[in-house]
């Protein structure tokens, strides 16, 4: 039966009605978000967190002593809490840094915390959904969204780079960043982008891949996602400094060659990124965090629980994990032995040059 125009323009109303009401309940409630920054040593996340917070929230790290740059190190997960204001509504967004991911030569143990950190957020939320009487100030720190920096290498992933998004991708929605973009030209970072997308796909890593439903979904929504979608992996660039360009401030790198402005989309992601991050899609990364991963977590978590005993269930994670390890690393390296033939057999140049550091 079709739906008359009077009920069609009715229902709309009733969204738009309803819509107002959440805004402002989240007007004077806020809004908790929580992002957690993943990557190696000397790629600029505390630079990146600081620029996009608008403020020094991570202290810069003190690399003047390299004869300590060989010890072993262990991930020091930090939170931390930034009040900021985001379209007229409050947001409480607390910051998860991994300072130590990455520098050693094993990083198991690094790969262990940070899964551990986002499990136990889930475990806090499970054993307050099995409370009789539940705590009404009881706070979530579900981690909503992971912020993986890739070095700006031109080439392909690393191992450390795959075996990591896939670990947590399960777990989280995993958003892959490359970090100081304008150490590669225009057209090797269009090439590099393209190739980092080709062995996610390779590798089957699940990522934030901006999901939306063709039937449920507006064509405004379906367009923003399938823009957002054709980015990945972002590329951004950081800085705190300011300096004056064309009669406006800005923010961003005096470079020889010109001005990185790192709020200018022509330049680099950071914008697109931060909009989407804090504004347009921070309600769906908390619905699916919710709504999937975390249910996700749950239904294994008990399942688990009803049929294994601790002892049965870490043994038996550990020889899954191992099987997995394997498989991967086996088609990694069978990968990895297919490109460096692949030059050699068509006698064309070797890939590009490495990027230059960023001062």
């Amino acid at each position: 039966m079709p739906i008359s125009p009077a009920r069609s323009v009715e229902g709309v109303a009733r969204i738009g009605m309803l819509a107002t009401q959440i805004r402002r309940k989240n007007v004077k409630k806020g809004l908790q978000f929580t992002v957690m920054i993943v990557g190696s040593s000397g790629l600029g996340k505390s630079t990146f967190v600081n620029t996009l917070c608008e403020s020094s929230v991570l202290a810069k790290k003190d690399h003047s002593m390299p004869e300590k740059a060989a010890h072993e190190k262990t991930v020091a997960i930090t939170p931390t809490t930034v009040d900021m204001e985001e379209d007229g509504i409050k947001l409480s967004l607390t910051i998860v840094d991994t300072p130590g991911f990455g520098d050693n030569i094993n990083n198991e143990g690094s790969f262990h915390d940070i899964l551990a950190y986002i499990e136990k957020q889930f475990d806090t939320i499970l054993a307050e959904e099995s409370r009789i009487k539940r705590n009404p100030k009881f706070q979530d720190n579900r981690v909503h969204a992971v912020l993986y920096f890739i070095a700006p290498t031109g080439h392909s992933l690393r191992e450390i780079d795959i075996e990591f998004m896939r670990r947590l991708g399960p777990r989280a929605n995993v958003i892959p960043v490359i970090a100081k973009a304008d150490s590669m030209s225009p057209p090797e970072l269009a090439a590099f982008k393209k190739k980092v997308m080709e062995d996610i796909a390779y590798y089957k890593i699940p990522i934030y891949n901006f999901p939306y439903d063709e039937e449920e979904d507006d064509e405004d929504t379906i367009d923003e996602n399938d823009e957002l979608r054709a980015l990945l992996p972002f590329a951004v660039v950081g800085s705190e400094d300011e300096a004056i360009v064309n009669g406006r401030r800005v923010r961003g790198r005096q470079y020889p060659w010109g001005f990185v402005d790192v709020d200018n989309p022509q330049h680099c992601d950071f914008s697109k990124l931060r909009f989407m991050l804090l504004s347009s899609h921070l309600q769906d990364l908390k619905e699916i965090t919710h709504d999937h991963l975390y249910e996700q977590y749950r239904t294994e978590k008990l399942s688990k629980d009803a049929d294994l005993d601790p002892e049965e269930e870490e043994a038996a994670e550990a020889e899954e994990l191992r099987q997995q390890e394997a498989a991967l690393r086996e088609k990694y390296l069978a990968r990895q032995a297919a490109e460096n033939a692949s030059p050699m057999d068509t006698g064309a140049p070797a890939s590009s040059r490495p990027s230059m550091d960023q001062q």
